[in-house]
């Protein structure tokens, strides 16, 4: 059986640098967690949540909404759930969280590299 290691959420894991390992490429920051409860009641990570869909609700108010509304708004394929890295792909926490595996481009982020990013010139690296 695999032991759990216990952190503390707010303190190891929201805001934190998110890295892939096969290229150590910068993915995203930890917006929001999503959580399960256990037989006993007690809370555990499943998921790492990323994007405004997620970092939204834990600001609130009146940006947290416009955050999430713009991008329901200009993500593909009408977006209503953050995207989500199973916690089963990361491989340890550091002062980052690394991660593995296949990772999916969130819709908003293809959306603005495809319309805003690309047509500028120069913006392509040589080696694609």
């Amino acid at each position: 059986m695999t032991r759990a290691r216990v952190l503390h959420a707010q303190l190891h894991l929201l805001d934190r640098q998110v890295v892939h390992d096969h290229d150590g490429r910068l993915v995203c920051k930890v917006d929001d967690l999503e959580l399960a409860f256990d037989d006993e009641g007690r809370p555990y990570v499943t998921a790492i949540l990323m994007g405004p869909l997620a970092l939204g609700p834990r600001v609130g108010g009146v940006l947290g909404r416009l955050m999430a509304g713009a991008a329901r708004l200009f993500g593909a394929g009408g977006e209503q759930a953050p995207p989500r890295i199973p916690m089963a792909n990361v491989s340890h926490i550091s002062s980052a969280v690394h991660v593995g595996g296949e990772l999916e481009r969130p819709a908003l982020e293809g959306w603005v590299r495809r319309r805003l990013i690309e047509p500028i010139p120069g913006a392509r690296h040589e080696n694609e």
